[in-house]
């Protein structure tokens, strides 16, 4: 089976991502993503593809006669014995029950929809490039999401936070002149950079992570250069 036709590649990712993914099928999948960077980034691509979704969906409060329905249908009435708790006492929680299983059940048929019908991620954000920087056993540290407007930098889990330095992001340019800072990367979490108006694709050969100074390089070059991203179209 080649793992590395895109469709199968990305089918694979989002069944592995959202757990449909199981027994030996899983294990095998796990020991490809330890010996592919391409399934690697396909599966962390997955994952900010399907948590940007889920976030997406907005909280919904039922009407008040579903809940009537409901009650009626379980026999909680107002003839009820007194050893029956009644829904109405805890109202405050039926908007997040509802906005959980409303939730769920929109993520997951949009996502089995698309998988089924085409095979590649859901378009989530006008994303036209990424990089995504690895340490030396390739395992991804930062995905960066390149936009018109922005750069969306997102750190994984399998970075260790530093208290004592930081890391930087910089461009590389293409004409080989001297590295252009890009600010800081974060150390757990997610950030969005402005991108410049001078940051154009063609005018770059890679971007760098350097090793810093807390605060940043001190004269605006790179310390220590620790990775380097190509940038790939998406």
């Amino acid at each position: 089976m080649n793992y590395r036709t895109e469709s199968l590649r990305n089918a694979l990712a989002a069944e592995y991502v959202l757990g449909t993914l199981r027994g030996g099928a899983r294990r095998r999948y796990q020991k490809l993503m330890m010996e592919s960077q391409l399934i690697t980034e396909t599966t962390w691509l997955w994952e900010q593809y399907l948590n940007g979704l889920g976030q997406q969906i907005p909280s919904v409060e039922p009407p008040e006669r579903v809940w009537q329905a409901i009650e009626q249908k379980l026999g909680l009435n107002s003839d009820q014995p007194d050893n029956v708790v009644d829904f109405t006492a805890a109202p405050a929680k039926r908007p997040v029950v509802w906005q959980t299983i409303a939730g769920l059940a929109t993520a997951a048929a949009i996502v089995i929809a698309v998988v089924m019908m085409s095979g590649t991620p859901p378009e989530v954000a006008p994303v036209t490039d990424i990089a995504v920087v690895a340490d030396d056993d390739a395992k991804p540290l930062w995905l960066i999401e390149i936009s018109e407007s922005s750069l969306a930098v997102r750190s994984t889990a399998n970075l260790t936070a530093l208290t004592d330095r930081d890391f930087e992001l910089w461009m590389v340019p293409a004409d080989g002149s001297a590295p252009v800072s890009l600010g800081l990367l974060p150390e757990g979490g997610q950030l969005a950079l402005s991108r410049p108006d001078w940051f154009t694709l063609s005018d770059i050969a890679a971007l760098a992570v350097s090793l810093e100074p807390n605060g940043g390089s001190p004269n605006g070059s790179p310390t220590e250069i620790l990775y380097i991203a190509p940038i790939s179209a998406v």
